[in-house]
């Protein structure tokens, strides 16, 4: 059997050269920034330091619907799919359980008998699917091999832990990313803010009118327009011309 080659780390203890690795797979996926960058480092992580495994993916069930938002070579998605057109498979059962699902050769495993002789057909082997804890999603990290019995008890060890931390880092980063999306919705309404208020100072001495007035016209331009009120205030800002209200102002 080939063996996928990987960088040798220089250290001879397997227990101290799994723990210096697993060090650094934290700094890695803890400072990969946002969700999707996370899982692309999770998918490329597991290539590199499971000796068994040629490719990985994420695989997120989502209602009915499969969705692989990364992976490691096209495989993936095709075996993905076969999971999800056959309605069976270790992802698929790993997702509903919990926990992790060790296929060591798909070709007779009686568990799957539509998806294993199709996914042998697509050159998989091998799976370890591992749930993805903590993350909110219903979704897997999977593992996959071009040969039986790929993964070894260190191998599968290694997958735990990778999807420990895993889990971990992609709460982190999702919530990085909703607190990103707080301070953009909090800049552009600040933003909205100060052209309406602008647009009102406008009016304001243009007009004589009060700024209770002003912000009436700005709304019914608005409305008479059908576009934004912000995007309303802009133009008058801009160009300097009388919004239309298409009626004259409430008395």
């Amino acid at each position: 059997m080939a063996e996928t080659e990987h960088p040798s780390t220089g250290i001879d203890d397997p227990a101290v050269e799994i723990t210096h690795r697993f060090s650094e797979t934290a700094r890695a996926l803890f400072s990969a920034g946002s969700v999707t960058d996370t899982l692309q480092q999770v998918v490329d992580i597991a290539v590199d330091i499971i000796e068994g495994c040629d490719y990985a993916g994420i695989f997120l069930l989502e209602g009915d619907a499969v969705n692989t938002p990364v992976h490691t070579d096209p495989v993936v998605i095709e075996v993905d799919t076969l999971q999800h057109r056959t309605g069976e498979g270790p992802c698929l059962d790993a997702i509903t359980n919990g926990g992790a699902l060790y296929a060591d050769d798909l070709a007779g495993d009686a568990r799957w008998p539509r998806f294993g002789p199709q996914a042998t057909a697509a050159g998989v082997r091998t799976v370890l699917a591992l749930t993805l804890p903590g993350n909110g999603t219903h979704g897997a990290l999977n593992l996959y091999a071009r040969y039986p019995q790929a993964f070894g008890v260190i191998d599968r060890a290694k997958g735990l832990l990778l999807s420990a931390l895993s889990g971990l880092a992609l709460s982190t980063a999702a919530a990085h990313d909703d607190e990103e999306r707080r301070l953009d919705n909090l800049h552009t309404a600040l933003a909205t803010r100060a052209v309406i208020g602008q647009a009102q100072g406008i009016l304001i001495e243009r007009e004589r009118i009060t700024p209770d007035q002003a912000f009436d016209i700005l709304r019914r331009a608005s409305q008479h327009l059908n576009i934004k009120l912000r995007d309303v205030a802009q133009a008058l800002v801009d160009t300097g011309e009388q919004p239309q209200t298409g009626s004259p102002p409430a008395s």
